[in-house]
Order: structure tokens, then C-alpha cells, then sequence
């Protein structure tokens, strides 16, 4: 019998280790969910209400089985607590709120608490298993990994990493890529997240960042940090573009991502089951990173917005095809690696258009000054472009314009200025007729004109206007449920206001209804996107 005892201590620690060992776990963890077994079982036989703890020892194997009692004055519960007078019998220096162990013979399992118990370890140490995977995995975001593909199922494919498994979801592979069981496959790991069936590691194959790190392995000069890529955009398995910009001025960061004769860009293309490349100098000017981006197609002209982010870039007719793309693929690429909005257009359009505004501004002049077509057009090709430019710029400007003398200049600015204030009433008629206060009209920056707009979108007191955001005035834009970005107009749209400007109005309105302090002079301005408590 002795033997038996001594046989079955080591056969318990010898499970323990190779449980252990085969899941790459902490013994102790094996050994815990085992003493949790035997306490489940030594419950189900000594009653559930016993409280009851089970050790094994880690060296020799042997398990104690013991009653825990709490030590009081009166006994409600003789399962769990004893009274001082026993303790004292059993222990002299017991006191009130001491723990008493009291040994209990060892369990023998029936069939069905071995059953019980054995579930209860393969729980455990499927938990823990999961654990380890989770910590060991979590860190390695970022990373590529190499896996043999287990199965596929809906699209998806699962990847055998070796010590755990991870997921490349139908939406993360290249398109028209198949991969069957038992394909070695390259994946990019983007997330690892604890779920209820355990870690899930999520791979990726179309990810941005999966091309930064082939290109990372093939290309010495990225891995050591000497080039950086400083963006990428993907349409994957058909085209992308990256941007690279070397530290060392010696170095020809495209040149080096393209190696001898290609090689290295190449074994990137294979690996993407044939993903064209650009590779862009990237470069800290915008106008001079957008016409590169637009590359292979030449641009003769390129005029940036900086308020919108916006940038119309005017290329020649016969590159507008090669500039746009098979399907906008060109442009909408450079626009996600550049993160402007890009429009193109023709040199013939461009013309037009600049034609077209030419026009419009002189028959603006003719109409408003009541003057003929020669004089409009010297005003519009001499690049004044509203009523106020005519109005407030200086006088001996306007009287430097090719024709004109000191007094047609002043004549101009009398009739500029007779006609904005004609407007200005009329806008104010217009103001009170929409309920907008006089207050509103106090604010600095804000002009009668400004004052109707802001009645027709509904702000109509000095605590609407400072309860808007920079953006009600601007106009923004937001993502629609199809993924576009959508143009949300701003009741200040057309005004060409600026955000400081927008920012400036919002902030003398918070002033004045004494939300907020008045800035002192030189006092960093605060950021206004903020809804105000009001």
C-alpha cells in the first residue's frame, strides 16, 4: 500500500511536468488546477458547505486535505467556525478571529469526481495555455510572421504559428489569392485581442504596413534606419505607392528600395502577388510631394488650399489619363499618401476657367461701378477681385493702374464704397427681419452680411453664435455611410474666413456673454472645437 501512496505522489508530479512541458506552461499552474480538482471533490464528499483546501507539495508530491475554521465567540455555522473554548482545547493560544486547520483524510475519487476533476484540469490549463499565448504574442504587433496554413474555412485562413494559431479574415487577404491547407504563408500581425474562445491573433496580408516591413527585410538600409518610409497607400494585388526620404544625403532612398536592377523592390512585388510599386522621394513642401506622388504623370501647375486641404493641380491634356488613373486608381492613391484632396485638371480647363472667372469679375465691376468694359477689365486683370478690394485699398494703388488717374481712382472708391454701404443696409433689413439681435452685429469680425447668413442658419443671439464651434462656421467634412467624405456647410461658407478668423468671432462672442475671460495680450489662444459648458 505504502508503495501504492509513494507511486501515485510521483506519478501526480510526473502528469504535472508533462502537462506542463507539452502546453509550455508554469508547472505550479498544472499542480493549482489540480489541488482545485481534489478540493471540488474532497467538497462533494465532506458537504459543499466545508470549507476546505487541498495542497499538494510541489517536491514530494503529497497531498494535505484540510478543514479551515474560523475561530468565534458564538457558533452559528459548526461547518465553517468553533467556538473559542474548543479552539483553546485544541490550540491555548487561539483567539477570536483565527484560522484553525484540522487535518481530514485523504480523498479517494469516485469515478465521476475523477471525471469532474479531470475537467476541471483541462480547463485550467487551457486557460492558462491562452494566457501565455496572449502575453507572448501581444508584443508583437507589428511584426511578420511565417505560419502553414491549418484550414479555410469562409474565406478566412487559419495560420498555424507554431505555438498558436492566428486568423487572416477574408478582408485582410490580397484579392484573387488562394491559399490551400498545408501553404506556407507571410502575414503581418495588426492586432491580438483576449477573446472568450481565447487570444485571437489577427492577421494581415493587404495591411499598409505589411509592405513597410517586406520592404524592411529586403532593404539593409530601412532595417538600420538610415531611410524611413514616411507613407504608404495600398490597393492591394494592384497597385501602391510609398514615400521614402533617406538621413543621409549620400544614400538615393529610391534607389536604394529598388536595388540592382530591381531585385529588391522585386522579391517585394512577388510576395504581393504582383502589386505594382511606386517609390516617392518624399519630400517636407507639399506641392513638391503631391507632384511627385502624381508620378508617373507629369503636372505643369499645382495651387494649394491650405484652409480645405485641398489642392487643384493642372496637368497637360494629353497626361490627364495617365494623371487620373485606370479608375481614379492613380490620384486616389497619391491623395491617401499625400492626405490632401487632389483635383485634377487640364491645362484647356484651366484656361477656360481662369477665362470664365475673368469675366465674371468684370462684368462684376461693370454692374456694381457702373463703369465700361475697358475699365472693368483693367480692375479684374490688375487682380482686384471683389467690391472691397476696390473700396479699401489704398488710393495711390488704384491710381497706379495703367490708364487710370488720381481722380478716376478716387471716382472708383466713392462708387465702391456708396454701393457696399447700400449692401450693408440692405443686409441689416435683412438681419432684423430674421430675428438676429444687435449684439451679434457688436462682435468683432462680424459684418451685416455675416449677420443675415448666420439668421439664415438659425443663429440668431450672441449665446448661439458662442456656442458654436469653429467648424459650424467653416463647414467640415465628415465620412457618410458609404465611406465618402461629405462637405457639411458652415453658416460663414463663402465668406472666406479663415479659422483663425472663425476661431477669433467664436472667442470675442464667448467674451462678450462672459463665458470666458478676455485673452491677455500674448496669451496663447485656446483651442475653441470645444462645446463650452454653457
Amino acid at each position: 500500500m505504502a508503495m501504492g501512496v509513494a507511486a501515485n505522489r510521483l506519478e501526480l508530479l510526473q502528469i504535472a511536468d508533462a502537462v506542463a512541458r507539452d502546453k509550455s506552461i508554469d508547472k505550479g499552474v498544472v499542480l493549482g488546477a489540480m489541488e482545485e480538482a481534489m478540493q471540488r471533490a474532497a467538497k462533494a464528499r465532506y458537504g459543499s458547505e466545508n470549507e476546505i483546501r487541498v495542497d499538494i507539495d510541489p517536491k514530494t508530491g503529497e497531498t494535505h486535505v484540510s478543514r479551515y475554521l474560523h475561530v468565534v465567540e458564538l457558533v452559528e455555522n459548526d461547518k465553517i467556525e468553533i467556538s473559542l473554548e474548543d479552539a483553546r482545547a485544541r490550540n491555548p493560544a487561539a483567539q477570536v478571529g483565527d484560522i484553525i486547520a484540522e487535518t481530514l483524510p485523504p480523498v479517494d475519487f469516485s469515478r465521476i469526481a475523477a471525471q469532474a476533476a479531470k475537467q476541471v484540469i483541462v480547463q485550467k490549463v487551457r486557460d492558462a495555455e491562452r494566457e501565455r499565448q496572449y502575453e507572448e504574442y501581444k508584443d508583437r504587433i507589428g511584426e511578420i510572421v511565417h505560419g502553414i496554413v491549418k484550414r479555410v474555412e469562409f474565406g478566412s485562413v487559419v495560420v498555424d504559428l507554431g505555438r498558436a494559431e492566428g486568423v487572416v479574415r477574408r478582408d485582410e487577404m490580397i484579392p484573387r489569392e488562394n491559399f490551400r491547407t498545408g501553404d506556407r504563408i507571410r502575414a503581418y500581425i495588426y492586432d491580438v485581442r483576449r477573446e472568450t474562445r481565447g487570444p485571437q491573433i489577427f492577421l494581415s496580408r493587404s495591411h499598409p504596413q505589411f509592405m513597410v516591413r517586406l520592404f524592411a527585410q529586403e532593404v539593409p538600409e530601412i532595417y538600420d534606419g538610415i531611410i524611413e518610409i514616411r507613407a504608404v497607400a495600398r490597393d492591394p494585388g494592384s497597385r501602391a505607392k510609398i514615400a521614402v526620404i533617406s538621413k543621409d544625403s549620400s544614400i538615393d532612398p529610391v534607389g536604394a528600395c529598388v536595388g540592382m536592377r530591381g531585385v529588391r523592390v522585386q522579391a517585394v512585388v512577388q510576395e504581393l502577388q504582383g502589386e505594382r510599386i511606386d517609390i516617392i522621394p518624399w519630400n517636407p513642401d507639399p506641392a513638391t510631394f503631391i507632384v511627385n506622388a502624381l508620378a508617373p504623370a507629369e503636372v505643369s501647375k499645382v495651387v494649394l488650399d491650405e484652409d480645405t486641404h485641398r489642392v487643384e493641380v493642372v496637368v497637360p491634356d494629353e497626361q490627364l489619363s495617365l494623371a487620373i488613373g485606370r479608375r481614379g486608381q492613380n490620384v486616389r492613391l497619391a491623395s491617401q499618401l499625400t492626405g490632401w484632396q487632389i483635383d485634377i485638371l487640364t491645362e484647356a480647363e484651366e484656361s477656360e476657367r481662369r477665362q470664365k472667372e475673368f469675366s465674371e469679375r468684370t462684368q462684376l465691376f461693370m454692374d456694381t461701378l457702373d463703369v465700361d468694359e475697358t475699365v472693368a477689365q483693367l480692375l479684374a486683370s490688375e487682380g482686384f477681385s471683389s467690391i472691397e478690394d476696390v473700396a479699401y485699398v489704398p488710393l495711390n494703388e488704384l491710381a497706379a493702374v495703367q490708364g487710370f488717374d488720381e481722380e478716376t481712382a478716387q471716382e472708383l472708391q466713392t462708387r465702391a464704397q456708396e454701393y457696399i454701404e447700400a449692401q450693408n443696409k440692405e443686409m441689416d433689413d435683412r438681419r432684423r427681419e430674421l430675428g438676429v439681435t444687435d449684439e451679434v452685429l457688436e462682435v468683432d469680425g462680424i459684418t451685416p452680411a455675416m449677420a443675415a447668413a448666420l439668421g439664415e442658419n438659425g443663429v440668431k443671439t450672441l449665446e448661439d453664435l458662442a456656442g458654436c464651434a469653429t467648424d459650424d462656421l467653416l463647414g467640415y467634412y465628415e465620412q457618410n455611410k458609404d465611406k465618402e467624405r461629405v462637405r457639411i456647410p458652415g453658416a460663414l461658407e463663402g465668406f472666406d474666413l479663415t479659422a483663425e478668423d472663425a476661431n477669433a468671432i467664436v472667442m470675442n462672442a464667448r467674451v462678450k456673454v462672459g463665458w470666458i475671460e478676455a485673452p491677455k495680450e500674448g496669451a496663447a489662444e485656446e483651442d475653441t472645437t470645444e462645446e463650452p459648458e454653457a
